[in-house]
């Protein structure tokens, strides 16, 4: 299952069942879990650990260190799930002392030429899509769709559920559950095909929506629409999530819906 064109250093831990294509080099400290497809021209460095069942495509880089001058040689990894397909060419950096570690999640698909910069942490079932990029120590929550050529601003956050459209330059948390498109980015409806597909009901959709009017579309301070949305709205999952969100984002939120946006996304 592994052509003798690859070299693997013998401290490498590869589960027998993986099959490694021509031209791969796999580096010492480095973990590859059952059924796991590398294709050729791979390069896997020091510190990788990826999951079962994955799938890596030709001129993928993984583990490589940092781009970031503050990096001083510490041991730190990338960790990547079960389930998930790396497509060509794309690079994922390795962690930095600030958080040791750049995680993906299970069943997520990176399109080609994406890049993941260090101390990202991606969620489970996430799609990003050709040429989309992370600076470094970025956060993206669970079911989170990226359409090509997003790039996202270093420590920025993106709730569960979200979708940013293709060409999107995020500079603000995008919070759950939303739509984010136009320059600069703005809130523009909810992801209400995500989350169809994925079983929310129409009155917890209607629910969502109900939350994000208040605090994109009426025209309130967010202090204000956040004291709304408390006293007028039951506690539910969805809206402690929301909450919580906001509250905790570092860099503030998106901007919200403004009637002299263009109007020919729906």
């Amino acid at each position: 299952m592994i052509h003798p064109l690859t070299y693997i250093h013998p401290d490498a831990k590869v589960a027998p069942n993986v099959k490694i294509d021509p031209f791969t080099v796999i580096h010492k400290n480095v973990e590859i879990g059952d059924g796991t497809w590398i294709g050729s021209n791979v390069t896997i460095m020091e510190g990788a650990r990826i999951g079962k069942n994955c799938r890596i495509f030709p001129g993928a880089v993984i583990s490589a260190i940092p781009q970031d001058l503050k990096y001083a040689g510490e041991e730190t990894t990338v960790e990547i799930g079960d389930n998930t397909t790396i497509r060509e060419f794309v690079t994922i950096n390795r962690g930095t002392r600030d958080k040791w570690k750049t995680k993906i999640g299970n069943n997520c698909l990176i399109m080609a030429y994406g890049h993941i910069a260090h101390d990202c942490e991606v969620g489970n079932h996430c799609i990003f899509s050709n040429n989309t990029t992370l600076a470094g120590h970025i956060t993206v929550g669970d079911h989170v769709v990226l359409a090509g050529m997003v790039a996202i601003q270093q420590f920025c956050k993106v709730g569960d559920h979200a979708f940013v459209t293709g060409g999107s330059l995020v500079r603000k948390d995008v919070p759950p559950y939303v739509k984010a498109a136009r320059e600069p980015l703005s809130y523009v409806g909810i992801n209400s095909v995500g989350l169809k597909r994925r079983g929310f009901s129409l009155e917890k959709i209607n629910h969502i929506l109900d939350i994000y009017r208040v605090i994109f579309v009426k025209g309130y301070k967010l202090s204000k629409a956040i004291s709304i949305i408390e006293a007028e709205f039951p506690a539910t999952d969805e809206r402690d999530e929301i909450l919580s969100f906001i509250r905790e984002s570092g860099r503030g939120i998106m901007r919200g819906y403004t009637s002299h946006s263009n109007d020919d996304i729906s």
